[in-house]
């Protein structure tokens, strides 16, 4: 801590992100625990986060994230959209193809953000706002795979016709971003994923990454 910083401040923004973290809740001995911090500091800073909806607690007492973290989460996507931009168009040059960006949005892979190439004669028509299941199309097939942590995997997912007759893709996770679950990919038109789009989009997923960190 600075002078220029708030120690009480510090402590409930400590509160949410362990709370963030965990899918049971945490009890008052518990922050108390982690925070370091007496019982009753830890009342006053859950008080305090409940009067904002940020925190709720449940009949046992467990503290959880509350909905109002809902609404500080709408401006989330148009900050995350902006620092990939970038790296999107570069892709999106770079392979001739429609760039994107997609997050994790319940069960679902929602796009985010969407770059199409400027010198191609055609090209697939993607648009920020669309959604598919998570387990169909490189997008979302990107993320499960970084969720199961898989060893010897090449870190890119490719996929053929899967979200559109004709159309292939490929995708590789965004890694080492808090609160961020997503990846970078692109869709194209062909047979298949030309060899080197896999590495290029591992590539712009770890440029995306190093934006939001």
């Amino acid at each position: 801590m600075t002078a220029e910083t708030s120690q009480t401040l510090d402590r409930g923004l400590r509160v949410l992100k362990l709370l963030a973290d965990t899918d049971h809740g945490l009890t008052v001995t518990e922050l108390s625990n982690k925070l370091g911090v007496n019982r009753t500091v830890v009342y006053r800073l859950l008080a305090t986060l409940e009067q904002h909806a940020l925190v709720r607690r449940d009949l046992g007492g467990r503290a959880r994230v509350g909905l109002g973290v809902l609404r500080l989460g709408r401006q989330v996507h148009p900050l995350v959209r902006e620092a990939a931009l970038p790296a999107l168009r570069s892709l999106a040059e770079d392979i001739g193809a429609t760039a994107h960006l997609t997050l994790v949005d319940g069960t679902d892979a929602l796009a985010v953000a969407v770059v199409e190439p400027t010198w191609t004669d055609y090209h697939v028509a993607y648009r920020a706002g669309f959604r598919h299941a998570l387990d169909r199309g490189a997008a979302g097939r990107a993320i499960l795979t970084a969720r199961q942590k898989t060893t010897g995997h090449p870190g890119y997912t490719l996929t053929q016709g899967e979200l559109e007759a004709g159309a292939c893709g490929a995708a590789a996770p965004l890694v080492g971003v808090s609160g961020v679950e997503g990846s970078v990919g692109v869709v194209m038109l062909a047979d298949a994923v030309p060899e080197r789009v896999g590495p290029r989009v591992l590539d712009a997923a770890r440029e995306v990454a190093d934006a939001l960190r």
